[in-house]
């Protein structure tokens, strides 16, 4: 695998409508001259009125979690904000976490996603999932109750489009013959797909087709190292190489007692995850308290580049 990779998620959401979104611009040109490796965008195409379920497992949720915006806080569309990003950068990656990409037509995603791959240089890493909210679905015209397999379709689609000069496929909902779709992404083999979800069948085989990357989910997360070893087993069992992709970890930053980050406490947490497995850690957040400049953040790396 790749060197351990550093990532971390901007928030281009809002609770109140903001006077400007140029606090994107400067998060992302703040990580890339810190050395952080990608920013990520995360997704909602819309609300309904049940904000508890981001608290509910049942549903997809996270136990604890809560919705920041409220059903009315804006919420930008990640691929333009990517593209947005990728005029203002250079060298960062732009991610998703996560898109939902069964809501969009599996060709106009691809075409979409290589569009941006081309303008970006080649800097484009896709995180998707099946998400939770049943209202999206419905706003979109698209069946929550086969999301899995809406989903697994758009990513077939989408790689063939990649990589294929002439593609083709047939299923019962879906079938053209001898498409050509062009820019291909620059990225050999396309665009990275990183797959979101808990240990289960449906997300291992998943991951073994079209992952180059996990994104745990749940109990899954909060366990990395038994969540890593059932899922090396389980995409094993769906006929993929149990060593063949990266995973995701979280890394959180505290306050020591002088009041500054704990820096050792993020070293010695970004060590453990790195042996249990984790390729990718993401910084959940950078408390505003200790400064927002690249000098700050360049600290919080320097850390973690040296504990792994």
């Amino acid at each position: 695998m790749a060197s351990i990779q550093l990532s971390m998620g901007i928030p281009s959401f809002s609770a109140e409508e903001p006077v400007n979104w140029e606090h994107l611009t400067d998060w992302a040109r703040v990580l890339e001259s810190a050395g952080f490796d990608r920013v990520l965008v995360s997704e909602h195409i819309a609300f309904g009125m049940n904000m508890d379920a981001y608290a509910d497992p049942g549903v997809g949720g996270t136990a604890g979690g809560r919705q920041p915006t409220g059903p009315d806080g804006p919420w930008l569309e990640p691929l333009t904000v990517l593209t947005y990003l990728a005029a203002r950068t250079e060298r960062i990656r732009l991610g998703t976490n996560i898109l939902l990409a069964a809501l969009r037509p599996a060709a106009v995603l691809a075409k979409t996603v290589a569009t941006l791959d081309v303008l970006s240089g080649g800097r484009v890493d896709l995180g998707v999932g099946v998400g939770w909210q049943r209202e999206e679905y419905d706003v979109a015209g698209v069946d929550f109750d086969r999301r899995g397999a809406i989903l697994d379709q758009t990513l077939e689609v989408c790689t063939r489009l990649w990589r294929e000069k002439e593609g083709s496929y047939a299923s019962p909902e879906l079938t053209f013959d001898r498409i050509h779709q062009m820019p291909k992404p620059l990225q050999p083999g396309g665009v990275p797909i990183w797959v979101s979800g808990t240990v289960n069948r449906a997300v291992a085989r998943r991951l073994a087709r079209f992952g180059k990357y996990w994104i745990p989910w749940g109990q899954d997360a909060r366990d990395l190292a038994d969540g890593i070893g059932r899922m090396r087993a389980a995409v094993e069992g769906a006929g993929g190489d149990p060593h063949g992709f990266g995973v995701t970890g979280s890394l959180r930053v505290r306050a020591s007692a002088d009041g500054g980050p704990d820096l050792a406490a993020v070293a010695a947490d970004a060590a453990a995850l790195a042996k249990a497995g984790v390729t990718d850690l993401r910084l959940i957040q950078w408390p505003a308290r200790f400064g927002n400049g690249e000098s700050d953040l360049r600290v919080f790396v320097e850390a973690v580049r040296a504990a792994v």
